[in-house]
């Protein structure tokens, strides 16, 4: 059989609604490829799974869909990648689930080499968007695949802080391959494209459902040898990610934050329920047992010491200026122009409600 035949089968068998990944496992375990399976009788695959399901495999139509799969696989950049194939990524046959089939666009073989993720709100603090991009810059000049998946926040700082040098990233979208979601990130989808690799288990033109980011978690959990929380509240998806990644064996770190934020709850969860807390990428890399890079990224600008005068009285929790003039000792006026010129050099940033946060680089 050709190989676009044998891809061919394998798209038939996930792309038939309700035969999920279980039922495909057991077909293939009893039946050996997907050709075989679609020349077993109605009666033989009734042994293996529901007679509904097994009669729509026979019978379902999805040729018009796998057309399309085989054309988007022959352009430049696109792969689909099947459990039958060398090149299917070893990490995620540890998963509890592994999925039959993935579609991707960029380097393949970056789905085989080590792997971080980087996981976090999707409406973080300055503070918090700040680190998840400095960890990742560090990790990735430190030859690690950042790994996470591609939402705004957190996900999208991890990739443009493994973009920003040398390092490479992967991208988990719970959407088919052939779509951004959301639309705001089309750039830095681009971006990974060139340098790295966007990832997908679901089929072409699959919108972004939201029973569909959860799932995709444990495929971010899977590539890695470790999953870094960065900001997350008590609910968080992230917390799901970090979950499969410890269910696998995977390391799981936590960067803490301040008491008061609501986004600091899911990491202080973590490390009570034994996450690893991490206060640099260093704590990462020694726990990895990995070198620290040769280089790093560039440490702020230094300040006058009255603009360090006033980065400690404001601390590293939101403040407003009132709060701030009484710390301080000096008038709104005079606060208000020095904060501008911080945060002008990236060393404060305004948040909603006139209050500010010192950020650290």
């Amino acid at each position: 059989m050709s190989a676009d035949a044998s891809l061919a089968a394998w798209l038939r068998l996930t792309l038939i609604p309700g035969v999920g990944g279980e039922a495909q496992r057991g077909l293939l375990k009893a039946f050996g490829e997907p050709e075989a399976i679609f020349k077993a009788g109605l009666n033989a695959l009734c042994g293996v799974i529901k007679p509904v399901l097994a009669e729509r495999l026979l019978t379902l139509d999805v040729a018009a869909e796998i057309a399309a799969a085989l054309e988007w696989a022959e352009a430049a950049g696109n792969s689909i990648l099947t459990l039958g194939d060398d090149g299917y990524p070893t990490a995620l046959l540890d998963c509890a689930d592994p999925p039959s089939l993935i579609y991707l666009k960029g380097r393949a073989e970056l789905l085989n080499r080590q792997g971080l993720a980087i996981v976090g709100s999707r409406n973080p603090t300055p503070q918090g968007e700040a680190d998840a991009f400095a960890f990742a810059q560090t990790l990735a000049a430190a030859g690690l695949s950042i790994v996470s998946g591609l939402a705004l926040g957190i996900d999208a700082a991890a990739h443009r802080g493994a973009l920003s040098g040398q390092g490479v990233t992967v991208a988990v979208i719970g959407t088919g391959a052939d779509r951004v979601y959301p639309a705001g990130n089309r750039e830095l989808a681009r971006a990974i494209c060139n340098r790295g690799a966007i990832v997908s288990e679901f089929p072409l033109g699959t919108p972004p459902l939201p029973a569909n980011f959860p799932r995709r978690n444990r495929l971010i959990a899977g590539l890695s040898q470790g999953c870094l929380v960065v900001e997350a509240a008590a609910r968080s998806g992230s917390l799901i990610t970090a979950r499969l990644a410890a269910d696998a064996g995977r390391e799981v770190f936590a960067v803490p934050g301040s008491i008061h934020s609501p986004l600091s709850k899911g990491c202080h969860q973590l490390i009570r329920q034994g996450a690893k807390l991490v206060e640099s990428a260093r704590d990462v890399l020694e726990e990895l047992r990995l070198p620290a890079p040769s280089a790093t990224p560039c440490q702020a600008t230094s300040l006058v010491s009255e603009s360090e005068a006033l980065l400690m009285a404001l601390g590293y929790d939101p403040c407003d200026i009132d709060t701030l003039a009484a710390r301080s000792r000096l008038t709104p006026d005079a606060l208000l122009a020095m904060l501008l010129q911080l945060e002008l050099e990236g060393h404060v940033a305004s948040l909603p409600g006139g209050r500010y946060q010192r950020l650290t680089t």
